[in-house]
């Protein structure tokens, strides 16, 4: 008589456990980073009212003098509204007069009060143009980017 196999030998099983553990080391660190990037997106979306009141203000020609950003103040004008009050990734944001934005996260749940900095550029007819700063927090992190 022959005898049928029934189940996994042990030899396939511990084949299958050492490939799940193989992803499972891949995934979780590029999850991590991931929920750290949805924190970080409050940070991120919190600058969009300051932004658009320096692009106000700017095409006003309030913030504008000779092709640069200048005067620009949390209130001024009417055009910049004030600055938004903390939450629970976000400690604080600072603007100072040629329209520079500093976002700062709080150091809760994995944030590190990394910075998300915003540099205006205005042209001659006064269209501002955004760019993050190499000096943001939020790009230099060892385990990558998160803005």
């Amino acid at each position: 008589m022959q005898h049928v196999q029934k189940g996994f030998t042990l030899i396939e099983l511990m084949i299958v456990v050492a490939i799940i553990g193989i992803l499972a080391a891949v995934a979780v660190p590029a999850y991590q980073n991931y929920v750290l990037k949805a924190r970080f997106s409050e940070v991120v979306n919190s600058v969009s009212g300051v932004k658009t009141g320096v692009e106000l203000c700017v095409q006003d020609g309030r913030c504008f003098n000779g092709g640069a950003i200048v005067n620009v103040a949390f209130g001024a004008f009417g055009l910049i509204p004030a600055a938004p009050t903390g939450s629970t990734f976000l400690n604080g944001i600072a603007v100072d007069a040629a329209g520079n934005i500093t976002a700062t996260a709080t150091a809760v749940q994995g944030l590190a009060n990394e910075t998300y900095i915003l540099n205006p550029v205005a042209d001659a007819q006064g269209k501002v143009t955004w760019t993050v700063s190499a000096a943001s927090g939020c790009l230099t992190r060892a385990a990558g980017a998160i803005c």
